[in-house]
């Protein structure tokens, strides 16, 4: 049997085509990928994907009858009941979308949708890091902050689909801006959260006189990122280090808050946490061992996604496995 996995992000629109076979995962045989920007409007960008499956599909040789299932993952806000595209922020005029219906309508093939933290989730919970698991949270830790919950072996997405959204949570008065919030989760915890403790860090040094090796001018302060970040580190400047330091510590004291509540057995952590665990796990360990619950930090481990940057791609097919299962 094969699976449909569709990817909706701000940049870059994906059709996965997947192959269900006895592996830890499905085997990926066809992807398409669009820019997002290639067509703005919503409905040119939604027919625009359905040809591109009915392209795998020929191109492949397959009959859309051998076709189980068709995940959907997006940004939020969406109704996954309903099956719709909300508002999200990364695509403007993606309003009130009817997502699965409209695909159910054009392949007749059962199709769910789930935003892009749940989907990672359901992901990492069937092929990758959370296998034979059932309490796991996934977090994003990319651009922004989010989480995807599995407790007690099913996706938990809440009321109307907004469980899981940690970067909300306010970890000081006064801190970096995320999710609109200073001193946020995701103002301390995401790449241009990032971006921000360094841009404030380095400010500082250099108005005291101080050179700062990733920084040549004050005037390129804003174009500070993560990356640039990291990449100092790496080459052992302590203020860089210091700033993933600062970032694990508040990540933290976020985790410590979802272990204390949902006492998870595991917590995986996707984007820069992949790239960036050696910098970060020292701060996030150090503040668990103080803030969190001894019995619930005991049974809960911290890893990097096992999907590594790959991870996109399976969320959608995920959302597909988890539709053709629960249908």
């Amino acid at each position: 049997m094969y699976i449909i996995g569709i990817d909706i992000g701000g940049t870059k629109c994906a059709v996965i085509l997947g192959k269900i076979e006895q592996e830890p995962k499905p085997e990926i045989i066809g992807k398409k990928v669009i820019q997002t920007n290639e067509c703005p409007d919503p409905y040119l960008m939604i027919a625009r994907l359905q040809d591109e499956i009915e392209t795998l599909l020929d191109f492949h040789q397959i009959d859309l009858k051998t076709v189980s299932s068709i995940g959907i993952s997006c940004g939020g806000p969406l109704d996954s009941i309903r099956g719709m595209i909300l508002s999200p922020p990364n695509l403007p005029g993606w309003d009130e979308i009817p997502m699965v219906k409209l695909f159910i309508e054009k392949f007749g093939i059962p199709t769910a949708i789930q935003n892009d933290a749940n989907a990672c989730a359901l992901a990492e919970w069937k092929f990758g890091a959370g296998k034979g698991f059932r309490n796991i949270i996934f977090l994003t830790f990319g651009t922004g902050l989010g989480a995807g919950l599995i407790l007690d072996g099913k996706l938990y997405s809440g009321t109307n689909d907004m469980a899981g959204e940690v970067g909300h949570l306010r970890l000081e008065k006064i801190g970096p801006v995320g999710y609109g919030k200073a001193g946020s989760f995701e103002g301390f915890c995401s790449g241009g959260g990032i971006a921000q403790l360094a841009q404030v860090k380095v400010r500082e040094k250099m108005q005291m006189g101080y050179a700062v090796s990733f920084c040549k001018n004050i005037q390129d302060i804003d174009l500070l990122t993560a990356q640039i970040v990291a990449e100092a580190a790496r080459k052992g400047d302590q203020l860089a280090k210091d700033i993933y330091e600062l970032c694990g510590t508040y990540f933290g004291k976020g985790l410590s808050v979802l272990i204390d509540i949902l006492n998870p057995e595991l917590i995986i952590i996707g984007s820069i946490y992949i790239r960036c665990e050696d910098l970060l796990f020292p701060g996030i360990e150090r503040i668990l061992n103080e803030e969190s619950l001894p019995l619930s930090k005991k049974v809960c481990r911290i890893v990097p996604a096992g999907l590594g940057e790959a991870i996109g791609d399976y969320a959608a097919l995920g959302v597909a496995v988890y539709e053709d299962k629960n249908k």
